[in-house]
């Protein structure tokens, strides 16, 4: 990837024009504008100008227009002067577009949300985020080998595995500090746990770089991308970041999804650590979206859209610090990059809700079940980690013991239900594969059970519990 061209400076311009030009240019104001991007000089230089402008007249007029909107935060670049962010048209719609995907957990279904099964859905976002994560900085295996390991807890195998498993375990503390405020010791111990046992110098993780570890951002030919601030200065810059994060600057509204973005490009920036700078910054991204209530982001991976290009990532960091500190370029990227995340997420909650209510048709056709069993599945279907026993299925429907007893060993004979015991209570669990084994089941024509529910109830002793009644 080469270094995108760098525009003349925005006073140089300026000072090139004659005046009756500039007035002239002003009065193609309106024609000049982009509207569909938030184009880089590199990239406008490629395109037609518009008629009777230069590129460089034409760069101008886009440039006043930016000039005007722009906002300083307290980040400085390595010359001293200040990182600055504007909000054009594109990114007000993409934050509009995230605030309502991720406003509220109303349209997720009950099996993603409820308490019960909503910390397999979390693990598989943490999984597939650490995986994707340590992908973007060289992390060499397949996901279906990586998520062998995490799910059976074997011990990594190689610096990839180990990466991936540092990001996962990150990724988990995270969820339980995203009520904290973010400090230096904070991002020091979310570091040491991203790098532990992956770095080089094996005393790098959980501090600041070394003046004399002449750390760059470089390619495969060595051509230097990124050359972070001297390392004398990174407490104070990083207690700067952490006020930014805590919400103590600027003295200005920040969206907290722009306040998410920039905590991500800071770190980035000013590159704090031997290595693992990337994976930390992504995990303060987290840790902010997570510690400003966007609560469904439990749910998200941005890593895996940024993994299909990795190339744009990398080119919204050049191109902010190559026009003037402008980070709007890399806030828009990185908006793309969540609603993608977003759209992610509700396709796979649709996908998930189209299967559910397929096999909830399949199973109210489905022959030789009766009403209390379709209620169960039914029930079953939508909360996959759902336990049941014999007395709180015949307290459900209002049958006798034995009644009750029948229809949850026919589903155990079935396949539907697996049986088990918790102490002395038996209890009867969903298989994995249920919504396969309900297709068999429609092709097959069976006869209902008899309805017992009219059976006369067998008397217990009052308040005994499952040990109690005649053995299964």
């Amino acid at each position: 990837m080469r270094i995108p061209a760098k525009p003349k400076p925005f006073n140089e311009i300026v000072s090139t024009v004659p005046p009756e030009r500039f007035a002239v240019l002003l009065g193609q104001f309106q024609n000049a504008q982009s509207h569909d991007r938030y184009l880089h000089w590199d990239e406008l230089r490629r395109r037609p100008a518009p008629e009777g402008l230069s590129h460089e007249e034409w760069w101008l007029l886009l440039k006043l227009r930016r000039v005007s909107m722009l906002r300083p935060i307290p980040l400085a670049a390595k010359d001293g002067h200040p990182f600055q962010f504007g909000l054009p048209d594109p990114l007000i719609a993409q934050l509009h577009a995230i605030d309502c995907g991720l406003g509220s957990n109303w349209n997720l279904p009950e099996s993603v949300v409820h308490p019960t099964t909503r910390n397999e859905y979390i693990i598989s976002t943490l999984m597939q985020e650490a995986i994707t994560s340590s992908q973007l900085e060289g992390a060499v295996t397949t996901r279906e080998v990586a998520k062998e390991m995490l799910r059976t807890g074997r011990p990594p195998r190689d610096r990839s595995e180990r990466m991936i498993l540092n990001s996962y375990l990150t990724m988990q503390r995270i969820m339980d500090v995203r009520e904290e405020k973010l400090t230096p010791e904070l991002v020091f111990e979310l570091h040491r746990r991203v790098t532990e046992g992956t770095l080089d110098r094996a005393d790098g993780a959980g501090r600041f770089r070394r003046e004399e570890e002449a750390i760059r951002v470089v390619d495969m030919e060595g051509n230097v991308f990124h050359d972070p601030p001297k390392a004398e200065e990174l407490q104070g810059r990083m207690a700067k970041m952490c006020a930014f994060a805590n919400g103590q600057t600027p003295d200005f509204f920040v969206h907290p999804v722009i306040r998410a973005i920039l905590l991500h490009f800071w770190l980035a920036y000013d590159h704090p650590f031997v290595d693992g700078n990337g994976r930390t910054a992504r995990a303060l991204f987290y840790w902010s979206m997570l510690h400003q209530e966007f609560r469904l982001f439990e749910f998200i991976s941005i890593s895996q859209i940024l993994l299909r290009a990795p190339s744009q990532y990398a080119r919204a960091f050049l191109h902010s610090e190559t026009d003037d500190n402008d980070l709007t370029y890399f806030i828009l990227h990185q908006a793309e990059v969540i609603q993608g995340a977003v759209q992610a997420l509700h396709e796979y909650v649709g996908s998930k809700m189209t299967a559910m209510i397929a096999s909830e048709a399949i199973l109210r056709g489905a022959s030789g079940l009766n009403h209390r069993q379709q209620a169960l599945l039914t029930h079953a279907l939508r909360q996959p980690l759902g336990r049941y026993t014999i007395e709180a299925h015949r307290r459900s429907h209002g049958v006798v013991y034995q009644t009750a007893r029948t229809d949850l060993l026919d589903l155990v004979s079935r396949g539907l239900l697996v049986r088990g015991k918790e102490g002395r209570t038996i209890v009867f669990r969903v298989p994995g594969d249920l919504d396969s084994k309900l297709k068999r089941l429609a092709e097959v024509r069976e006869p209902p059970l008899q309805d017992e529910s009219l059976t006369l109830p067998l008397k217990f002793p009052s308040g005994g519990d499952e040990s109690s009644r005649p053995p299964l």
